[in-house]
C-alpha cells in the first residue's frame, strides 16, 4: 500500500492519497438497505400484532351477536367443527380478498425497489401465494380460538332469554 502511495504522489503531486477496499465500499452502498430492512421488519411485526388483536375484537364482536343463532345450531345438533367453521368462513373471505388486493400491489412497489440493484431478481408468483397462505392461517390461529370457546359454550345460557 505505501508503495502504491508513492507511485500515486509522485503521478498527482498536491492531491490527497484516498483509497477504499472493495468490500467497504460494497457495505457502505448497503448500508441503507439494511437499515430499512429493520424498520421494516419491526413495523412488520407491530403491524401484524394490530391486525390479529382487530381480527380478534371483530370475531368476539360477531360470536356475541351471533350468540343466539349458535346456541339454536347446538340444540339442533350442530358440531363444534361446523360452528367453527361457519364463523370463519366470513373472515377467511375477508382476508382471502386482501391478498388479491394486496399481491398486485406489492409486486409492482417491489419490482420498482429492485431495479435499484446492479444484480435483481425476479419475484416469483409462489412468493405470493405462500404470503397468502401464511395470511389465511394466522387469521385462522386468530380467529379458531374465538370460534371454539363460542361452539363449545353452553346453548341454555344463550337460550335463557327466549
Amino acid at each position: 500500500m505505501t508503495a502504491v502511495e508513492r507511485i500515486y504522489k509522485n503521478a498527482m503531486p498536491g492531491s490527497v492519497y484516498k483509497y477504499y477496499f472493495l468490500d467497504e465500499l460494497n457495505a457502505s452502498q448497503y448500508e441503507q438497505e439494511q437499515r430499512w430492512q429493520q424498520v421494516i421488519s419491526v413495523a412488520t411485526i407491530l403491524s401484524l400484532i394490530i391486525c390479529c388483536l382487530g381480527l380478534f375484537g371483530l370475531t368476539h364482536l360477531a360470536t356475541h351477536m351471533r350468540v343466539k343463532e349458535i346456541g339454536i345450531r347446538k340444540v339442533l345438533g350442530a358440531s363444534v367443527s361446523s360452528i367453527a367453521s361457519l364463523i370463519s368462513k366470513d373472515f377467511i373471505k375477508l382476508v382471502l380478498i386482501a391478498v388479491i388486493i394486496a399481491s398486485p400491489i406489492a409486486w409492482y412497489f417491489m419490482n420498482r425497489w429492485l431495479q435499484d440493484f446492479a444484480y435483481r431478481i425476479n419475484i416469483s408468483w409462489w412468493t405470493f401465494i405462500l404470503a397468502g397462505v401464511a395470511a389465511v392461517f394466522i387469521a385462522l390461529l386468530t380467529i379458531i380460538f374465538q370460534a371454539i370457546k363460542a361452539a363449545t359454550a353452553n346453548p341454555v345460557k344463550s337460550l335463557r332469554t327466549e
